[in-house]
């Protein structure tokens, strides 16, 4: 049948099973407007407030579904305000799909109004970047790019599109969605490896990745804990992959990580990372991580393979189909001694807080038992994010949702619009600081126009708190430019915004606000008020061995 550009569009987004989009309009996308408003009863279209809170909301999707997120843009500014989304969605590995429309192709490359190579600027943070400039093209260029950003290790796909070609017509084929495809490369031979050092270990440890909780490989990872009797520690990104509440489970590794995981890894004599990068913050002083240990790592990636850290084995493929094959062929391991002493270190250092005042630890624990450990957590970046993960218990995968490589402020709001319309059977709770969320509040107005019920839960302790926290540590106590002590009244915008506003100064006030929030279902912003020098521990300085973590004992605080 016959078609234009713009049709086209909508109708390759119903192949691929979209159903919600997240985006803003402008001149040169308006053809695609007008086809959405034709597909409304099909295809729901959330306006956002600005455009980087499209691309957040459409990563909070994917993140919360393990569906591919889809944003819109104009071009000019309104392309450029995605980068930042983009970037966070690439950092993070998230199937991100980001449409957006040029000018005409005459005026290409002669500097039109808001006329910008967005195809050029997103390079680097992209998986694949297309410029649509023949409509014959447009429907498989669009196909290519969902299987792109869905396929082997996925990440966010840009599709550029000169607006006359959403203008022009064609004849339009409709074709079936294919299905995600993760290409392993691995042998018997790599398999047998691994085995052997499984079977010479006394003293193993498990570290569990983001790559586990994209293969959907959870199930694998508990047997394979299981199998091997080692402890399991987790990254920022593997949380829920593995049960935060299993006798096995040892906290977060790295910078925050718990001192039981840092220790102990620094300890074992083999460290198996399953989907997992070595990322700076997890490994710290590269030369001295786990430098007794044999290391193993499985990664969908062969790009990361020995990148970070010099292994002894490692597999290329999913990590699924990889610990499929590995528990079939591991036969029940036993390291009582090992595990004795690591709940030794358990008993040892404990996670611990100031338990008289209202801090953000006592919030996130309250968050926990009221919700059940079910809700859907989205944070921004700092200390409120590092508490997220330390106290509240994640059992179940892609219910942690934060920017882990990019460390983006603002992340958290949008990404909680994405997850509640993705997963609206889910309580969705954004944490975010004060700092944070002065970035991307208005994306508030976006929750109360369309209803969506989620809880925004601002720390507010009227600084910028993590770096507060190194200049406290590392730089003398030189607060340059991170007090935020003045007149913004949060509950006030929030409900200018349209939403209701609860503020919480003590701790009696947390579980009446966060019962309130769930059972107005409507967007609610809690204020919790805490105090300006709490801090996150523990903490490994930068640079340092994950060996030399500390906490507030060891530093007299």
């Amino acid at each position: 049948m016959q078609l234009t550009g713009a049709e086209i569009v909508v109708e390759c987004l119903k192949e691929q099973g979209v159903d919600t989009v997240f985006g803003y309009p402008g001149g040169t996308i308006l053809n695609v407007y007008d086809a959405l408003y034709k597909h409304s009863h099909e295809i729901t279209h959330i306006l956002t407030s600005h455009e980087q809170g499209a691309a957040h909301a459409a990563d909070g999707y994917a993140r919360a579904t393990g569906r591919v997120g889809v944003c819109l843009a104009t071009s000019g500014p309104g392309a450029t305000n995605l980068v930042t989304g983009i970037a966070t969605a690439y950092m993070d590995s998230i199937p991100v799909v980001a449409i957006t429309c040029n000018v005409n192709l005459p005026l290409l490359g002669k500097d039109s109004f808001q006329e910008v190579d967005i195809a050029g600027v997103t390079m680097p943070i992209t998986k694949h970047g297309y410029i649509v400039k023949d409509i014959r093209e447009l429907a498989d260029t669009l196909r290519r790019a969902f299987q792109i950003a869905k396929s082997g290790r996925p990440g966010p796909v840009l599709v550029d599109i000169t607006k006359d070609v959403t203008a022009n017509v064609c004849e339009y084929q409709a074709a079936e969605s294919r299905q995600e495809e993760r290409k392993s490369t691995f042998t018997g031979e790599e398999i047998e490896k691994v085995l052997e050092l499984i079977r010479a270990a006394r003293k193993p440890y498990i570290c569990v990745g983001g790559g586990a909780v994209i293969s959907g490989a959870c199930e694998e990872v508990r047997e394979f804990a299981g199998k091997l009797n080692a402890p399991v520690c987790d990254t920022l990104m593997g949380k829920g992959a593995f049960d935060g509440r299993d006798e096995l489970y040892t906290g977060m590794i790295g910078m925050h990580g718990s001192k039981t995981s840092n220790l102990g890894v620094t300890e074992c004599d083999f460290f198996i990372a399953l989907g997992a990068r070595f990322s700076d913050r997890v490994v710290g002083n590269a030369a001295r991580f786990a430098s007794g240990a044999k290391i193993v790592q499985i990664d969908i990636d062969a790009a990361e393979i020995n990148k970070n850290i010099r292994t002894d084995a490692s597999i290329v493929g999913d990590l699924k189909e990889v610990l499929t094959l590995l528990n079939e062929k591991l036969p029940a391991q036993e390291h009582r001694e090992w595990l004795e002493h690591i709940e030794e270190l358990k008993e040892k250092y404990p996670l611990s807080y100031d338990e008289s005042v209202l801090t953000g630890p006592y919030i996130m624990e309250e968050l926990d038992r009221i919700t059940e450990g079910e809700a859907v957590i989205t944070t921004d970046v700092g200390q409120h994010q590092i508490w997220a993960s330390q106290y509240y218990k994640y059992s179940k995968p892609r219910t942690f949702l934060s920017s882990g490589g990019l460390g983006t402020m603002g992340f958290g709001l949008g990404a909680c619009i994405g997850a509640k319309m993705g997963r609206p059977d889910k309580v969705c709770v954004n944490i975010a600081g004060d700092g944070c969320f002065r970035m991307n509040m208005n994306e508030l107005a976006t929750a109360a126009r369309y209803r969506i019920p989620i809880i925004q839960i601002v720390m507010n302790n009227h600084v910028l708190g993590m770096v507060r926290q190194w200049q406290t540590l590392f730089y003398g106590g030189r607060y340059s430019q991170t007090l935020l002590n003045d007149g913004v009244d949060f509950c006030k915008v929030a409900e200018g915004l349209g939403c209701a506003a609860i503020r919480v100064a003590s701790r009696e006030e947390v579980a009446p606000a966060i019962e309130k929030a769930i059972a107005l279902k409507k967007p609610v912003l809690i204020e919790c008020v805490i105090h300006e020098d709490d801090k996150v521990f523990p903490m490994v300085p930068a640079g340092a061995a994950i060996s030399e973590v500390f906490d507030a004992k060891d530093i007299g605080k």
